[in-house]
């Protein structure tokens, strides 16, 4: 995972931050692809990682988020170790959703926000905590279950 090279102008990208959020995080958004759009506004290079690369690129796929990160099979420390080495903003922020993204953020040198946070600072709107925070394959089965029940 890195700074995706197939960016069609990444010279113009004139952010102070490279942003990156957890997929928890991003699954918080109440308007993921508007929100993400907003953050391009302010930041050189926007993405989500996770340990699931195959959840990020349906979540990428599902809700028309621009990803500047080109996934791989690593998990979150190698990607946001990754993503410090290659990004040349002065700085880089993770924002999570769990005291484990904050130790990976902190062991790997970017700053930490929770997504509450971040929200409150950008004026990003969450959806409920109790759906989103679902992931993983408990959060497979709740959703399979919600939509059998629709």
């Amino acid at each position: 995972m890195g700074i995706d090279v197939d960016d069609p102008d990444p010279v113009d990208r004139t952010g102070e931050v490279t942003l990156v959020l957890s997929l928890g995080a991003a699954r918080r958004l109440a308007e993921p692809e508007a929100t993400l759009a907003d953050a391009r506004e302010w930041s050189r290079h926007v993405g989500i990682v996770a340990n699931d690369a195959d959840a990020v690129e349906r979540f990428v796929r599902e809700t028309g988020v621009e990803n500047d990160y080109a996934l791989r099979n690593w998990d979150k420390w190698g990607t946001l170790e990754d993503v410090y080495e290659e990004t040349d903003a002065p700085r880089a922020v993770f924002v999570g959703a769990s005291d484990a993204n904050r130790r990976v953020a902190t062991h790997v040198g970017f700053e930490y926000l929770s997504i509450d946070e971040a929200a409150e600072k950008a004026d990003w709107a969450l959806s409920e905590p109790e759906r989103s925070s679902q992931s993983g394959i408990v959060g497979r089965l709740w959703r399979a279950v919600e939509k059998r029940l629709d």
